[in-house]
């Protein structure tokens, strides 16, 4: 098992390249299911949840190949609608199958998903879609069984604006017979390209980047190539790594707009941004940064994957400020794990209350989950002397080689292996 040995109070500066986004691959690399052939997925990020899905995929009976950051997927030979919880169990975006399996061959057993530790995160909202659309859902040990002749077109409302639930329920109703309609779609730009993606393929989604959207089945879909946008919350993440310790960075980054309840809120703090041809600059030459409250939303508010790194951002800010994740009310387990780095930092229900303090200092510290990690590895950064990031492999889920890109900029961050836990 490794971790992140990081000898804190480095300035970074440089430029470096934001690679392609995992959440949004997450779901172009099942969509594929839905037709024959080969497709191509430019700009894949290499993480393991990437790697993962493509395991499942092979499960499933498709072959790949990925070279570089190109996946290319050949549909042809798929000979199963099982995906098993050996693959299942390591990542909740495994889910996704269940739409595409079910639309185009009427029959899907897919375990129940797993992924990170950390709150309810229900997939009754998958399900309901899939009834609305004609399927018969059963429960059985553990796996979801879903069987229709045909799905028929149908009105799909989400009380809840869910970017799985869209997903899946896009990926379903484009093959099914009839027209279908999803009010309170979710509009992140993840689902947004794969709206894009399954339209490539001869799918017809009107409303792409709204919150209704008109779906027209389709008899069938061809193979397609796409380019991946690139990943949003890595980009905030480095924004992020920057702020805390004061230092000029540029990213190779084309989404700006992406991130822009990210960007206000560094700018309220005194952190200084410009975008010219393609790159993302940020200055944060302030003596303190001012503290500035964040409530996460759905797109395009400010993004619970984003709210561990600002919490660490803000540990070292002037005054007093307020997170609050209106997605997961649960999503503190980092929280602990600052407070041992010398962070001030109560929780109440679903906020944390923020007290800047003058300093933080090294001490091992645990990774509970993706952003948590990234949470932990900013804050280290900035802390004084030694901070070790234990348990990484959450990390390397959804951030390709971060510590090579920190590295780039100047950051004193190796990886090593260790036999803790």
């Amino acid at each position: 098992m490794d971790k992140f040995v990081i000898h804190g109070g480095k300035k970074l500066s440089g430029r470096v390249k934001v690679s392609g986004a995992k959440n949004s691959v997450l779901a172009l690399l099942p969509a594929t299911l839905l037709n024959s052939g080969i497709n191509t997925i430019d700009n894949a990020p290499q993480v393991n949840d990437v790697y993962t899905m493509i395991k499942l995929l092979h499960q499933l009976g498709v072959a790949s190949e990925f070279s570089e950051h190109t996946v290319k997927l050949d549909t042809s030979g798929i000979n199963s609608m099982f995906a098993p919880y050996e693959h299942v169990k390591k990542m909740r975006a495994s889910v996704y199958v269940l739409g595409p399996l079910l639309s185009r061959y009427g029959y899907a057993k897919v375990s129940m998903p797993g992924g990170c530790a950390w709150g309810p995160r229900p997939i009754n909202l998958h399900l309901e879609a899939m009834k609305k659309l004609g399927a018969e859902i059963e429960l059985e040990e553990g796996y979801i069984i879903a069987k229709s002749n045909k799905l028929i077109g149908s009105r799909i409302h989400f009380d809840v604006s869910s970017v799985g639930a869209t997903g899946n329920a896009m990926m379903a109703a484009v093959l099914a017979k009839g027209a279908s309609y999803i009010s309170n779609a979710a509009i992140e730009p993840e689902i947004t390209q794969l709206a894009e993606y399954l339209n490539l393929m001869g799918a017809k989604i009107n409303g792409v980047g709204t919150t209704v959207l008109e779906i027209e089945g389709v008899d069938e879909l061809k193979p397609a190539s796409i380019s991946n946008i690139s990943d949003r919350i890595e980009a905030g993440t480095l924004l992020c790594a920057a702020a805390i310790t004061k230092s000029n960075i540029q990213l190779e980054y084309n989404s700006p707009e992406h991130i822009d309840s990210v960007i206000a809120k560094l700018a309220d703090s005194g952190v200084q941004t410009s975008f010219n041809d393609g790159i993302l600059s940020l200055s944060a030459q302030i003596t303190s940064a001012s503290s500035v409250d964040v409530t996460t939303s759905v797109y395009p508010g400010f993004p619970t994957d984003m709210q561990a790194q600002w919490m660490s951002f803000m540990s070292l800010a002037e005054g007093t400020s307020t997170v609050t994740d209106n997605i997961y009310h649960d999503r503190f387990n980092h929280v602990p794990e600052l407070v041992r780095l010398g962070a001030k930092i109560e929780v109440n229900n679903n906020s944390a209350i923020v007290k800047g303090v003058k300093s933080l200092r090294g001490a091992k510290v645990m990774s509970t989950d993706l952003r948590a990690s990234a949470c932990l590895v900013i804050a280290g950064l900035a802390a004084e002397g030694t901070t070790e990031v234990l348990r990484i492999y959450h990390l390397d889920r959804g951030y390709q080689k971060i510590e090579e890109k920190l590295k780039t900029l100047g950051a004193d961050i190796q990886r090593e292996t260790t036999t803790e836990f």
